[in-house]
């Protein structure tokens, strides 16, 4: 690993239906926000109980395997972290992104039953 890695591992809950956006170049991407709950000590200094990341698909494998997704689907993500810049009104703004690298449907877990 070197200084300069720039690698994320989420897991988490699909938050919305992924949505296709065509670039004005022509290429098509597949967004999609992921739910990661917070650790309990995040919570115990905010009432926030989960940060949403936005994810982008590129390649056409990851795309399907987007597409595929429903709101609430457990996955684990793992990518690149971007920043993107826009200027709308006069103001500059920016939003950061997940840059996927892998997609992984991940399975419900157990459902303890009372007894």
């Amino acid at each position: 690993m070197n200084d300069a890695d720039n690698q994320v591992l989420l897991r988490g809950r699909v938050a919305d239906a992924a949505e296709i956006r065509t670039l004005p170049s022509g290429d098509e991407l597949v967004s999609f926000r992921l739910m990661v709950e917070r650790s309990a000590a995040a919570r115990r200094r905010s009432r926030q109980l989960v940060d949403t990341f936005d994810c982008s698909a590129w390649t056409s494998r990851l795309r399907g395997k987007a597409l595929r997704l429903n709101p609430g689907d457990r996955v684990e993500v793992s990518g690149e972290l971007r920043r993107l810049f826009s200027s709308k009104g006069g103001g500059v703004s920016s939003r950061v992104y997940v840059d996927l690298g892998s997609l992984t449907r991940l399975p419900e877990p157990p459902v303890a039953s009372s007894a």
